[in-house]
């Protein structure tokens, strides 16, 4: 090409730009340099174009579909001038979105990825690389298609509805067809004629009254059936009918009943005039013929008797018992059903009988003044009776008055108040003056000292104790029988041979003071003759009295009682006694044979595997056990609400606030840790393992949850090498999860640590102040060395501690104050626990029972007291602490040893607070015991008042 071929170009140009040159072409070009019209150079070059866009492929075509894939072929583009193929971009449409997107070099591919009856569309474009390396993409060829149809998927949400009694009707929902179109078939059983509607829904009437039928149904798409789904529905009665027969059926059974009424009322009526005659509605049956004949158990019997009666839900406890008839029939209660007597029984069904009422003195004037729902054994008193109830106890001589209830229980009444309260000290029950002078409260029972005189008689007066057991439930029967053998126990220490009979009364005067009648009885003919028969005397109470043991769980927990006192006979010692009986238990007769305290230590239940243990076991929560042996028992584990539920309930929470709403399983966090039974009634500490550094937090969670006060570490932190446990606080402010926990004070002491923290919830601000007490003279499993030291601790303790008055509400408290702790939560734990309800029930009733407190812990936590070192050091500890001299015991009396020790942390405007402990114990004629626990003069409080009015509710005359 020359470049003089471009005449009117500008001859100073030096740079020529070529348009419209061809793709992927070569051109040869020769140019040429003139000067003033001279040609003074010439150069020839050579120039090859770049590659250009491809054409459209040809003859695309789909050669092949199923029911997930397709295959497609095409061929090259017929012009391919403008370079190489170098591939081809392969994309398949749905719905106009990518569905799949595939790049090749070849001129074929196949896809296998949709679902049935899929329709779609593929589009093809070649492309071309040049030689700057860009892309450069030809025109696509496309094509539609649609995948095979394929088997529907099976119908869901099948719905039947009963649109009458004997019709239907059935819906449902289909899920993808993967066909043309979608036709619903039912076919019912029995039936094979098929319904088919273009909608799941169809509706069949005239059905057989109740009657059970089946139906499958299932989608047809044009090509394929799919899955069957199976429903029933059961037709109902034909209610119309039915409801025109009750009708009649109402009509008829009304005019009947008061035909019934109508009869009654005029057999009434005659009665009532003639009160002489007896009118027998129906004729006296014989109940005798309906008794068994139970042979009386010989005590070497008794507990594979017991054992044997229990099995099967306690099948042959339930016969005997419902052989026993409610009321014998032949004993006749005209004077309980005289109408000026009817409103002096409490309940319309429990009477006395005739032949052995208590009859009271008349008054003239005053028809019925004889009358008092009270039977010779063998109710509780009501406002409208106190009179007469005081009455009786003065003209029976009855000096002891054994009550089986509280004055109310779940806010029903069922007994009133008939004594004067420690306030008002006396009271005037129609011409009977009551006084009271003493009341002294222990766990389960309140003692009353009353005096009674009358105000129409010059006689003397007379002392009446009055014994009011608080320990049982509103619901069945008390968990552990042996709080009834206690009872018995203390009820017998105030009988003599003076003191006339012993009245016995709970409501209705049947149901418990039966229970403790028959236990009672029972115990003394098992001294006696070394059998018992229960049933007979059942039996003989029920022609005493009606309804006499009044169900069944009473029946059976008299048979426990005696089992318990044939296995472990009386273990209660008195203080005044210990010495004497503590020398006795530790003599040997023979150096092969065991000691009588060997004895009683083998005789201790393990109650290993007693309950359940399910979730300490649990996979997630088996890393947070200390020891893989003591796990706690499901039924009295400690929870711990999670943080959410904190929160919530910071507003409302207090020490009256239920466990319920945080002792579900499966909405409380695990902690090794269980609630222990101590002298005041269950949870009245918590014992625990030394916590691990990953349950630190939990730990502080369960104090601050449960609204510790004193923390007792039984432990040290190490020993060698082995970690006892993890240390749980630090200086100044710590913090545990949402826990703030900063250390106040500490005070040391040769024998152990006091530390004071201040614990506070971070969401809540909450704030508390809790104590710890680490004990340094206990190693292992051993006992301590010197045990006046541990008793000096538990003493200091004891002040730092609310004192537990023995409410209901109390017994349902979140609050545990006491928290103890060792390495397992168990061996110095469970003999710091006996320790302490021993100390307990020393100071408050001069009484101790080493036995039966160790078998509760036992039955609370693996582990505890398990060595005879352990049992014989409780029995040392308590011998030490209340020494005898001159054959009087004496109570240690030491110099009080005081620190004072003060924080500068936190010091405001206020002055530092100062806090005192002492670290050894004060002298035992010092402290004051609580009020609940300790004996109260007349003039001093009410609290043996308040005690009494949650009381028990049944009243017997025994």
């Amino acid at each position: 090409m020359h470049s003089e071929h471009s005449k009117s170009r500008d001859k100073n140009q030096t740079c020529k730009v070529l348009k419209n040159l061809l793709p992927n072409c070569l051109y040869d070009c020769i140019g040429s340099i003139h000067f003033y019209e001279n040609n003074v150079a010439n150069q020839s070059f050579t120039i090859h174009t770049d590659y250009g866009v491809p054409g459209a492929p040809q003859k695309l075509e789909i050669v092949h579909t199923n029911t997930t894939g397709v295959a497609v072929n095409w061929t090259a583009p017929g012009d391919t001038s403008n370079g190489p193929i170098n591939g081809y971009i392969v994309n398949f449409l749905v719905e106009g979105e990518v569905f799949h997107h595939s790049e090749i070099n070849t001129t074929h591919y196949s896809f296998y990825g949709f679902k049935p009856y899929t329709r779609a569309s593929v589009s093809v474009t070649p492309y071309t690389t040049n030689k700057h390396n860009y892309r450069l993409e030809g025109s696509s060829e496309s094509r539609e298609f649609t995948t095979a149809a394929g088997v529907p998927e099976k119908v869901n949400h099948i719905k039947t509805i009963l649109t009458a009694d004997n019709a239907v009707q059935i819906t449902c929902k289909n899920q993808s067809v993967f066909g043309p179109h979608a036709e619903f078939i039912l076919i019912w059983e029995n039936d094979e004629k098929p319904e088919r509607e273009s909608k799941c829904e169809f509706k069949r009437e005239n059905l057989f009254y109740l009657t059970n039928y089946t139906f499958k149904i299932f989608v047809f798409n044009g090509e394929h059936d799919g899955p069957e789904a199976v429903g029933s529905i059961k037709t109902r009665y034909n209610s119309k009918a039915l409801i025109i027969f009750l009708v009649f059926l109402i009509i008829v059974t009304v005019i009947a009943l008061l035909l019934v009424l109508y009869k009654i009322y005029d057999l009434h009526q005659k009665k009532l005039s003639n009160s002489s005659e007896g009118v027998n509605l129906v004729a006296i049956k014989d109940d005798d013929k309906q008794l068994l004949n139970i042979e009386p158990i010989p005590s070497e019997l008794l507990l594979d008797t017991y054992k044997r009666k229990i099995a099967d839900e306690g099948r042959l406890f339930l016969e005997e018992f419902q052989s026993i008839p409610r009321v014998f029939s032949k004993f006749s209660i005209k004077e309980a059903k005289k109408t000026h007597n009817q409103n002096k029984n409490r309940y319309i069904d429990i009477l006395p009988y005739d032949h052995n009422r208590v009859e009271l003195s008349e008054m003239p004037g005053d028809p019925g003044s004889d009358y008092i729902n009270a039977s010779y054994i063998d109710v509780s008193p009501k406002d409208e009776t106190t009179d007469d109830f005081w009455r009786m106890i003065w003209e029976q001589k009855a000096t002891i008055i054994v009550m089986v209830t509280r004055c109310e229980e779940g806010k029903r009444n069922k007994c009133a108040q008939y004594w004067p309260s420690m306030e008002n000290g006396t009271a005037t029950y129609g011409d009977i003056i009551v006084k009271i002078y003493e009341s002294k409260t222990c766990p389960d029972y309140v003692i009353q000292k009353l005096h009674i005189t009358n105000g129409r008689e010059r006689t003397a007066g007379r002392d009446v104790t009055h014994i009011q057991f608080t320990s049982w439930p509103d619901h069945g029967v008390p968990e552990d029988p042996h709080l009834l053998l206690k009872l018995r126990r203390r009820v017998n220490a105030l009988s003599n041979f003076f003191s006339g009979p012993i009245v016995v009364h709970c409501s209705a005067g049947v149901g418990r003071t039966g229970t403790y009648i028959g236990i009672d009885a029972m115990l003394e003919g098992l001294d006696a003759e070394g059998r018992v028969d229960v049933y007979g005397y059942i039996v003989k109470l029920r022609r005493q009295r009606c309804l006499m043991v009044q169900v069944e769980s009473q029946y059976i927990l008299i048979h426990q009682a005696l089992v318990e006192y044939n296995q472990y006979g009386e273990t209660e010692i008195s203080l005044s006694e210990l010495h004497s009986s503590l020398n006795n238990l530790k003599r040997k007769d023979h150096p092969s044979e065991p000691s009588l305290l060997e004895a009683e230590f083998q005789r201790l239940p393990s109650y290993k595997g007693w309950r359940t243990q399910n979730i300490g076991n649990r996979d997630e929560n088996k890393s947070k056990n200390r020891n893989a042996n003591i796990i706690p028992y499901d039924f009295n584990r400690v929870p711990i609400r999670h943080e959410e539920d904190c929160s919530k309930e910071a507003e409302h929470d207090s020490d009256e606030s239920s466990d319920e709403d945080s002792d579900c399983e499966e909405s409380s966090k695990y902690i090794n840790a269980s609630f222990i039974t101590g002298y005041w009634g269950p949870k009245a500490m918590i014992a625990t393992q030394g916590p691990l550094q990953e349950t630190i937090s939990d730990f502080w969670q369960m104090v601050f949850q449960r609204k510790v006060k004193v923390i007792v570490m039984l432990t040290e932190l190490k020993e060698g090498d082995q970690e006892l446990c993890a240390q749980y606080w630090g200086e100044g402010k710590q913090t545990y999860g949402g826990i703030e926990v900063q250390m106040a004070d500490v005070s040391s002491g040769p024998n152990y640590t006091i530390r004071a923290f201040d614990v506070a919830h971070l969401k809540t601000k909450e704030t508390q102040k809790v104590y710890q007490y680490q004990y340094h003279q206990w190693s292992g499993c051993d006992v301590p060395e010197t045990p006046k030291d541990l008793v000096s601790m538990i003493l200091n303790i004891k002040q730092k501690l609310p004192a537990r008055p023995v409410t209901e509400d109390n017994r349902r408290a979140r609050s545990v104050p006491l928290l103890v702790h060792c390495c397992d939560g168990s061996q110095q734990t469970g003999v710091f626990c006996a320790l302490m309800t021993l100390l307990e029930s020393a100071e408050t009733e001069e009484v101790i029972d080493v036995f039966q407190v160790v078998k509760s812990l036992r039955r609370t936590r693996l582990g505890m007291v398990s060595t005879l070192e352990q049992y014989q050091f409780l029995y040392d500890t308590i011998a030490s602490t209340y020494p005898a001299q001159n054959g009087q015991i004496k109570k240690n009396s030491q110099q009080e040893d005081k620190v004072e020790f003060c924080s500068e942390v936190g010091k405001s405007d206020q002055e530092t607070d100062l806090i005192t402990t002492d670290l050894a114990p004060p002298r035992p004629e010092e402290i004051e015991p609580p009020e609940i626990c300790g004996g109260s003069k007349a003039a001093d409080s009410t609290k043996g008042t308040e005690s009494s009015t949650n009381g028990p509710t049944t009243a017997v005359l025994t």
